[in-house]
């Protein structure tokens, strides 16, 4: 987390340190990109959870990642956007994650009988949005709309338990869709905004606690970061 939030100081201090020479010298550029790197903080709500699963805790994801933006009209104020990124994504809540016998087991727990439990995320992405915006060559404050879609690929995936007889953690790579997507919704001005993801597909493939199949998908709401 003090890492992720150095990051983050830094994004904001090197966005104003480029702002400032850029509202003095605004030398006009006919064909202006709005290439970006992009920081994001959202809180994770999972959907579809199982009977008497709940959240607790906060339960977050991080993204640092660059966006090439592609002009598609002569005002280049309607653009498409391709990038690559790199996320985080905690899921604090009671369904207990254990492996036994190289076989995945789950259990959903009573609030109190634990002191952590959690699985995460780690996950390459490559988002492609479609963008409006009121951008022009000499304006860099502006408003945007930008909708797209995002696919990530989860490299490494871990679940983490802390109780009062056990604690352990667990590698929970062969329980998970290697492959997430999603639609995106960012909008707002300036280099703050809003970020919204929902998931179209399913974190965990092909598992179940009784006779429950889990098919846990998550909806993101945040703040997202522009920096040109």
């Amino acid at each position: 987390m003090k890492n992720i939030l150095l990051v983050f100081t830094i994004l904001i201090s090197v966005q104003s340190l480029i702002a400032q020479p850029n509202e003095v010298n605004k030398t006009v550029d006919s064909l202006y990109r709005e290439d970006q790197i992009y920081f994001s903080i959202t809180y994770n709500v999972i959907d579809n959870k199982l009977r008497n699963m709940s959240q607790n805790g906060f339960s977050g994801s991080f993204r640092l990642g660059f966006i090439r933006d592609f002009p598609i009209n002569e005002e280049r104020n309607l653009a498409l956007g391709l990038g690559f990124g790199l996320s985080t994504n905690s899921f604090n809540q009671n369904m207990k994650i254990s492996e036994t016998n190289s076989q995945f087991e789950y259990e959903v727990l009573s609030s109190g009988n634990f002191d952590k439990n959690k699985f995460d995320l780690y996950q390459f992405e490559i988002p492609f949005e479609f963008r409006w915006r009121t951008s022009t060559a000499t304006d860099y404050k502006f408003w945007r709309i930008y909708s797209g879609f995002k696919i990530g690929y989860v490299f490494s995936s871990r679940a983490k338990f802390v109780g009062t007889d056990e604690s352990y953690k667990i590698s929970i790579n062969d329980a998970i869709n290697r492959f997430q997507y999603g639609a995106t919704l960012s909008l707002g001005y300036d280099s703050w905004n809003i970020h919204i993801y929902y998931a179209l597909g399913t974190i965990f493939k092909d598992q179940h606690l009784e006779s429950q199949s889990i098919e846990l998908k998550t909806i993101e709401a945040g703040l997202i970061f522009y920096i040109l």
